[in-house]
């Protein structure tokens, strides 16, 4: 990106209005007239739009997945960079990650315009500043063998192309995941991402449609990654944190389900495994230790479906 490229700097607002995100939705002209059951008929009919524009990335989305899934595997990390709430999302996503996957913190991280402040009180005013994004990208040490997915519903938030700019010469693999269509702001990221859900109800508010479409896609990411990962059995979260109540309880319903045990045994079997739901599923149904379990897993790296069949071929 060249210091006079338009995604280099702010752009104009007057120039934005020809941005998808930015028109004027014509189903919505009347949107103060409407009773409270024909808004949420007309908010109904227009989020149907994230359905196909969610089918619409499928490609980029897939492709998305099986780069952070190798990066990930090879020891790199996954970073969501945004403002607003495209940000908010990203910072959701990955803090979720931890509770449902048993993730270290820093494997998947989102990175906001603002900081940990921007979470709870909007600071659009930062989302102005390429250099922020830059910096933020160099503060975490990013590396080639790490994903940088930068998010922005209009395309041309400066903190995110700053970041994405300086992603790329570091040699990360790069992903665009915009609101827009490309002919409208070209990106230099390696996987382009296009949810095209059309103009807002509210025009300009993509906190709508677009914030929809954008924690769906983020959903499908993070969790396809995870499965590739080896951390889902069938569709059950065996990696789960076992780190309060709710989540022992999930625990041991997945020990119960998938073997022959009740749910006193399944508690003693997760005790013995130290609260880890795979390691016990592998000790139980491949009659191993804890120890022999442990190097089963890792010789298929990390992925019980495998281990398991690997043991009844064996």
């Amino acid at each position: 990106m060249t210091a006079n490229s338009p995604l280099a700097n702010p752009a104009d607002p007057a120039d934005r209005g020809h941005l998808l995100t930015e028109q004027a939705n014509p189903r919505s002209a009347q949107l103060d007239r409407l009773s409270a059951l024909e808004l949420v008929d007309l908010f109904n009919q227009e989020d149907q739009l994230t359905l196909a524009a969610i089918a619409g990335a499928r490609q980029g989305l897939a492709a998305a997945i099986d780069t952070a899934t190798e990066a990930l595997r090879q020891g790199g990390r996954l970073f969501y960079v945004g403002a607003g709430t495209s940000g908010r999302l990203g910072v959701l996503d990955a803090a979720e990650c931890p509770p449902t996957f048993c993730t270290p913190p820093d494997l998947v991280q989102g990175i906001i315009a603002g900081g940990a402040g921007a979470l709870v009180k909007s600071s659009e005013g930062l989302e102005d500043v390429a250099e922020d994004g830059a910096a933020a990208i160099a503060d975490r040490n990013v590396q080639a063998h790490d994903v940088v997915v930068g998010i922005t519903a209009g395309g041309t938030t400066p903190y995110v192309q700053g970041a994405i700019a300086a992603a790329n010469r570091r040699g990360a693999t790069t992903v665009f995941m915009a609101c827009v269509p490309a002919d409208q702001v070209p990106t230099e990221a390696a996987i382009d991402i296009r949810l095209l859900v059309g103009p807002e109800l509210l025009a300009g508010s993509t906190r709508l449609k677009a914030g929809t479409a954008t924690k769906m896609a983020l959903n499908i990411l993070s969790t396809g990654t995870m499965v590739q990962l080896g951390k889902v059995y069938g569709n059950r979260m065996v990696d789960v944190a076992v780190t309060n109540t709710k989540l022992r309880d999930r625990a041991l319903r997945i020990l119960c389900d998938l073997t022959d045990l009740d749910r006193q045994a399944a508690s003693d079997l997760l005790d013995r495994s130290n609260q880890q739901v795979k390691l016990a599923l592998i000790m139980h149904l491949g009659h191993l230790n804890a120890e022999a379990a442990r190097d089963r897993l890792a010789q298929h790296q990390g992925k019980l479906r495998q281990a398991l069949e690997a043991r009844v071929s064996g």
